[in-house]
């Protein structure tokens, strides 16, 4: 598996990939990738000619107080994940070769400021501009994304209307272990204690959605049991749970569809996110 570490020799690679009259997808992670990952770059590898998959724990999304050095990262396995999956190359560069004397960052309003945006302040400034040089770079055709990431993948389609960038955004599912606990690479810093009680967040989405099947249609009725469900167990603690409009992320006072019912939760001091969709 090829790995590019300069944004020139990524461009030049681009740039006859397109006189040959490819089209290219890009999955932007910042690795320790697993089967949530793998599904995406499954799906560019489908619908795309080339796939580049950008491998860069971005520092300008992290706050002051939150994991950035000891965040997960292992490019050989990767590699060998990207390689098995059919991804083209990997993008992984250095911060000095994305930030280099950087005085520009890509903002936003309003959709920014709910959700994780209350706790994480400057999250999504972090995640627009990374994203918005990861375009600008790789000039995708289509750019992946998963559901997870819900208001990320807002936050993005947004933005990609907002300043206008020729590309599709294309959301993909959860991918969940056989117990449900949602994919993330933060798993790892579970003990197996933990692992166990994070299953508290899955379990209380299903009792939600269980809820508005069954013809519930307060959202704080759901929201509230919801959050009773998590909060038997001892070590977790809730950082939000909210049900939102799934395109403007604006609370529900009664159900209506599209929705996005989104939670981040601490158990112990790993912060876990998991949502559910309702078209």
């Amino acid at each position: 598996m090829q790995i590019i570490k300069k944004i020139d020799e990524l461009r030049t690679i681009i740039n006859q990939w397109r006189k040959d009259g490819l089209t290219v997808g890009l999955v932007p992670t910042m690795g320790y990738l697993h089967e949530g990952h793998k599904s995406l770059i499954d799906r560019a590898v489908e619908e795309n000619d080339r796939v580049v998959v950008s491998d860069f724990v971005n520092p300008t999304q992290f706050g002051p107080n939150e994991d950035f050095e000891s965040y997960p990262r292992d490019i050989n396995a990767d590699a060998a994940l990207c390689e098995a999956a059919g991804a083209s190359l990997i993008f992984n560069p250095e911060a000095d070769e994305m930030y280099d004397g950087a005085l520009t960052f890509v903002d936003m309003n309003k959709i920014t400021k709910v959700l994780c945006g209350k706790t994480r302040p400057i999250h999504f400034s972090g995640v627009c501009t990374v994203v918005s040089k990861l375009f600008n770079i790789v000039t995708p055709d289509r750019a992946y994304f998963g559901q997870k990431d819900a208001q990320q993948l807002c936050v993005i389609k947004k933005m990609v209307k907002d300043l206008n960038f020729g590309i599709e955004i294309v959301g993909c599912p959860i991918i969940r272990e056989a117990d449900g606990l949602a994919k993330s690479s933060r798993n790892t810093y579970l003990s197996s204690e933990e692992r166990k009680a994070a299953l508290c967040l899955s379990r209380s989405l299903n009792i939600g959605k269980d809820m508005i099947n069954s013809g519930e249609t307060s959202a704080a009725a759901v929201v509230g049991r919801i959050k009773e469900e998590i909060e038997k167990e001892s070590l977790a603690k809730i950082d939000y749970v909210e049900m939102v409009d799934l395109n403007q992320l604006e609370s529900l006072e009664t159900i209506q569809k599209p929705l996005l019912c989104a939670m981040a939760v601490y158990i112990g001091k790993t912060r876990l996110i998991d949502n559910f969709i309702m078209e």
